[in-house]
């Protein structure tokens, strides 16, 4: 059973702390709760995205830089 981290409020999604900076994590990972896997912009303001519950990252289903919605799975879980 797969498992999402979802988007909180809409803005834009980052995959990184800064444009020179690694990525928070990558596909493969393992993450655990209150992991940042990345951040969410929105009118200037930046809001970490956090794993709730461990799991292993299958995928970014949201680009980085891309635009989503409050609600949007942005990362799926195994």
């Amino acid at each position: 059973m797969s498992k999402a981290i979802i988007a909180p409020l809409p803005g834009v999604f980052y995959r990184r702390p800064a444009p020179n900076q690694p990525e928070f994590v990558q596909e493969g990972e393992q993450v655990n709760p209150g992991d940042v896997v990345g951040l969410i912009e929105i009118m200037k303001t930046f809001y970490e995205l956090k794993a709730e519950e461990a799991g292993i990252v299958e995928k970014f289903t949201a680009n980085n830089e891309e635009i989503v919605d409050a609600g949007q799975e942005i990362v799926s879980l195994r």
